[in-house]
């Protein structure tokens, strides 16, 4: 196999410059429209970097995923999870980020790069308030550059048909005993969706 392993071997199997839209749909900050969209979503993918490399975690909420403090800062509560923190630590060290918002239905992406950094001040956890609970913790995002991804991938995907894949993959329990072969997987299973409930926020 031979590997692509420069920027000028790269352009010349891509010598077409950018479609010109690409280049003027990016804006510096939140413009009224995408500040419309990124409030409709309840989901985003939060990618990090650090010295051990990188990381992609989904962040959900039952109503919009993040806060607007001003039209270059949003704000992403972390909510409970399994506490191995790998995006919070990657964005201590190297506080490189970008946000990928998902909304069902929606062919498009929209997408936000920018820096991150980390606050646990009682001020801004206590916006997040659910069910009397508050993030440990809530990343801060100042933008650097906002702009949706075309549909193509998500139309390729066929995202949001409405059919119900999930009979065709592993459960969570049966990842786990691939690596304890002891595991309960089936109990795990059938109890998460209750163990879950309580554990949301």
């Amino acid at each position: 196999m031979t590997w692509i392993a420069d920027v000028a071997a790269l352009e010349a199997i891509y010598p077409e410059p950018p479609v010109q839209t690409s280049l003027d749909k990016v804006a510096p900050r939140l413009t009224p429209l995408y500040r419309r969209w990124i409030m409709a979503s309840r989901f985003c993918i939060l990618t990090t970097v650090g010295p051990e490399g990188t990381d992609a975690s989904p962040r959900g909420d039952d109503g919009p995923v993040v806060a607007e403090l001003d039209p270059q800062t949003l704000a992403l509560p972390d909510w409970r999870g399994n506490n191995r923190i790998d995006s919070l630590r990657n964005i201590v060290r190297d506080g490189r980020v970008s946000l990928m918002f998902l909304v069902r239905g929606s062919k498009n992406v929209v997408r936000v790069n920018g820096r991150a950094r980390l606050t646990a001040d009682p001020a801004m956890t206590g916006r997040f308030e659910q069910r009397g609970r508050h993030p440990r913790a809530v990343i801060v995002v100042g933008i650097a550059e906002v702009y949706f991804q075309c549909a193509k991938a998500v139309m390729r995907a066929d995202l949001w048909s409405g059919t119900d894949d999930s009979g065709a993959v592993p459960t969570a329990g049966e990842m786990i005993r691939e690596a304890d072969a002891g595991f309960d997987a089936e109990g795990y299973d059938a109890g998460y969706p209750d163990h879950a409930k309580a554990r949301m926020w």
